[in-house]
């Protein structure tokens, strides 16, 4: 029986490389199209912002534009949650993109903000029509034309030495070291003629950004201020329900609301923490020697921890707070707010993981004002050590308050939690 046999292909290299060639030069026109179509969009930022990012921009988004485009310095006063960190993303990567070899810096309370703002216009970058020679790293983005945007800490040294031709500063009234920051910035435009943008929501009134928008020697600031009115939908992305729940939570603090939401200053002259004391106590290259970063709950560390912990289930906040010991000052290393409604179990498993993996706490001070030495029976049972419960009588807030409060104005406490995100500070009486 004779076996039929398939003639064996022939392998002919030149056609796979002829589709090959072909693959490219289809993949090269529709660059060069995409290309082309972004430059006639050079001046229709509405178009360039819903044709090549895929957002369509509100009303104040698009004034903004406008501002950044004629005027050399810029402050952006907007409420919380109305897409002023995204709008000025996508703006500064525009302007990157049309104008090459442009150096681009951003600037904030700490550079792991700075980082996110980078991370958020790595999204932006996607979307761009060329991607070869485009790169996107954790604290730079360069361009195919040449320019480049990278994060900065906040360390006046470091901001000296380059030229830059815009320099974003994020969170302006939340900068402990402002003034001395800012005179660093104002030397390296100056021989770009640059741009300045400087954003943020309102804290404390003796402060760089507060002048930008009242002083007189800052008059030639264009000023653009947006509140929770002006970005309700359909005119921004608020949701009337949200807000309402978040005014009616707010009943007992309308400074906040004022501050956050309407972004207007509102200092309270009997406040007993000033808000300014608050925002020195950031931890920075400048005050501590470095950026404070968060200490991750899954990595494994040693050294001198405290921790306190203030329970609650569905009215308040559950919160852990840790601090750690180091050279005669705390840091705080880590801040857990768990969601409600809170079940204790889930958070002492929380606090007994991190025991375990960061080699144990000298003391976790608890609010048993409620609960009553069965919690600490229940955290003993857990195998969780050190653990010491507080009565949280007048006298005792009015202790713990003012050995806070001191420690603050000495510059013993510092934190890695940028202030805009409302720090509760009253959770670090751990140690």
């Amino acid at each position: 029986m004779r076996i039929l046999q398939k003639k064996p292909r022939t392998l002919r290299p030149n056609l796979h490389l002829d589709e090959r060639a072909k693959t490219r030069m289809d993949v090269k026109f529709v660059e060069n199209f995409s290309a082309s179509k972004v430059v006639a969009l050079r001046d229709d930022v509405k178009g360039f912002f819903e044709q090549v990012f895929g957002f369509t921009p509100y009303k104040y988004q698009l004034e903004l534009a406008d501002l950044f485009e004629k005027n050399q310095f810029t402050a952006v006063r907007w409420c919380r949650q109305s897409g002023k960190s995204f709008s000025v993303s996508a703006l500064l990567l525009k302007y990157a993109w049309e104008h090459p070899d442009s150096y681009i810096a951003i600037v904030g309370p700490s550079r792991r903000q700075t980082k996110l703002n980078i991370r958020r216009m790595g999204g932006f970058c996607r979307k761009l029509p060329v991607q070869q020679g485009l790169h996107v790293q954790k604290t730079r983005i360069t361009l195919p034309n040449g320019s480049m945007i990278e994060a900065f800490p906040n360390n006046p040294d470091t901001i000296r030495g380059p030229t830059f031709k815009v320099i974003w500063i994020e969170e302006c009234n939340f900068i402990p070291n402002d003034e001395e920051l800012y005179d660093a910035i104002l030397f390296t435009l100056g021989t770009t003629n640059g741009k300045l943008i400087a954003t943020s929501t309102p804290w404390n009134t003796d402060s760089l950004f507060w002048k930008m928008f009242n002083h007189k020697d800052y008059s030639d600031f264009a000023r653009s201020h947006v509140a929770w009115s002006d970005a309700l939908e359909p005119n921004g992305p608020l949701k009337p329900g949200i807000v309402e729940k978040i005014k009616r939570q707010f009943g007992d603090d309308p400074q906040r609301w004022r501050r956050e939401m309407d972004a207007e200053w509102a200092e309270d002259e009997d406040t007993w923490l000033a808000q300014s004391l608050i925002v020195s106590c950031v931890g920075t290259v400048k005050n501590c020697g470095e950026d404070l970063q968060e200490f991750s709950p899954e990595a494994n560390y040693q050294g001198d921890f405290f921790a306190g912990l203030d329970l609650a289930q569905t009215r308040d906040y559950c919160v852990l707070s840790v601090v750690e010991r180091l050279n005669d000052k705390l840091f705080l290393r880590h801040l857990k707010i768990f969601q409600q409604p809170t079940l204790y179990a889930t958070v002492l498993g929380y606090l007994k993981m991190l025991q375990d993996r960061w080699g144990g706490f000298q003391k976790i001070r608890v609010d048993f004002t409620r609960e009553g030495p069965s919690i600490i029976a229940d955290m003993t049972n857990a195998g969780i050590d050190n653990a010491e419960g507080v009565n949280f009588s007048v006298p005792r807030k009015s202790e713990m308050a003012s050995l806070l409060k001191q420690r603050m104005s000495n510059h013993v406490l510092l934190s890695y939690v940028e202030l805009g995100e409302a720090l509760p500070w009253r959770y670090l009486h751990g140690a």
